[in-house]
């Protein structure tokens, strides 16, 4: 069986009862990799909406709501909680081999019933925005990214984070002193020719979980390849943004998706 291929779907309480939510079981990597699916009750074809979370092991895990959320605005919502998490296989290793499973969420997308023909976008929150960016950089048939407070640079990560520092040695294997080429190979910036997709960047300029100078990187270096790049920058939020203003900018960037 082939990547992205849905061995198990088991249906899952959702917090709207217009959104249907199911757990899957998926194949990615030869691994059996858990995620989250939901989907607009009813029937009819809608755009495919990959969501890639930030954190890792139970550090920013999928949430319900969230996933719900997206759907509600007319998605078929894919969030993979990544290798290792929540009975899935395998060991999940910061945007380093796990990033199969956000390509093989893509497959899924592509072959799930419900999912419009070549309508399939990708939004990366927080270590999530690297996720997204590698997966578009390898990926052609990507509609549109989105990267919300999302990381850029896994070296200015390493250099800002001093609390996750030797997580960060742990999972990648050494510091960026020991091993750059590992921290290279999980940095998009150095990729960003292959990248298609136009790109949507939204960040709080008061961001300390990952600094705005991410989004301002992310945003020159493609200004430099002329590639599109749409941004938005928050003056007076940090990582997590007010309920009201959350609720304005998913409808916000949905609009911008469905658009493109």
């Amino acid at each position: 069986m082939k990547n992205g291929t849905i061995v198990k779907k088991i249906l899952f309480p959702s917090p709207n009862p217009r959104v249907e939510l199911y757990e899957i079981t998926y194949l990615s990597g030869g691994l059996r990799v858990k995620g989250l699916l939901a989907e607009p009750a009813g029937i009819g074809k809608y755009d495919g909406f990959l969501y890639l979370r930030g954190g890792i092991k139970g550090v920013g895990m999928v949430r319900p709501a969230r996933i719900a959320q997206f759907a509600s605005h007319g998605f078929i919502v894919f969030a993979p909680y990544y290798r290792g998490n929540l009975g899935g296989e395998g060991n999940e290793d910061f945007a380093g081999d796990d990033r199969e499973d956000a390509i093989s969420g893509l497959e899924l997308l592509k072959s799930y019933h419900r999912v419009a023909d070549n309508r399939i976008h990708v939004f990366g929150f927080s270590r999530g925005g690297v996720m997204a960016l590698l997966t578009g950089i390898q990926r052609s048939d990507v509609t549109s990214i989105v990267t919300w407070g999302g990381v850029s640079d896994m070296f200015l990560t390493y250099d800002e984070r001093k609390d996750l520092r030797r997580m960060m040695k742990r999972v990648i294997g050494g510091s960026p002193n020991k091993v750059p080429e590992r921290y290279e190979w999980r940095t998009p910036l150095y990729k960003l020719e292959n990248l298609e997709a136009p790109v949507l960047i939204i960040h709080g300029e008061k961001d300390q979980n990952v600094s705005v100078e991410h989004a301002y990187r992310l945003e020159k270096r493609l200004k430099e390849l002329e590639k599109s790049v749409l941004s938005r920058y928050f003056k007076e939020f940090t990582h997590y943004f007010p309920p009201r203003k959350n609720q304005q900018i998913v409808s916000m960037l949905c609009t911008w998706m469905k658009n493109q």
